[in-house]
């Protein structure tokens, strides 16, 4: 049933550390790749989330995506990346969750998340 819920095109709240420890919480759209256990994020490299993740590398990040009393969470260390490879791949997933592809902003990188613990409610 969480997978099930996480394919559903719905926005999740990113949650990242700022340099000073306090939390960066910012609602984005995401991607969920189950056999790899990975979360993909878009964003540009100069947003708040993306200088938060360069600030404490090798650092953790929470995705939870909430639909009224059913919620995912998903936890793990992250990754930022500008690599083109890596960048179109988190388009195309993102283009077949939403049915649109993302904007196309310059600067664009990608957070990955390498999921290792998913809590749930009503799920």
């Amino acid at each position: 049933m969480i997978a099930a819920f996480l394919r559903e095109p719905r926005v999740a709240t990113l949650t990242t550390l700022r340099p000073d420890g306090s939390p960066h919480v910012t609602a984005v759209r995401f991607t969920w790749d189950e056999q790899a256990a990975l979360a993909r994020v878009l964003t540009v490299a100069t947003s708040r989330k993306a200088r938060n993740l360069t600030a404490r590398p090798g650092g953790r990040a929470a995705l939870c995506q909430v639909d009224g009393f059913r919620w995912a969470t998903l936890e793990g260390s992250v990754a930022l990346s500008d690599d083109p490879r890596r960048v179109t791949e988190a388009v195309r997933r993102y283009t077949a969750r939403y049915g649109t592809p993302p904007p196309a902003p310059p600067g664009r990188v990608v957070i990955e998340i390498a999921i290792d613990r998913i809590t749930s409610l009503n799920l």
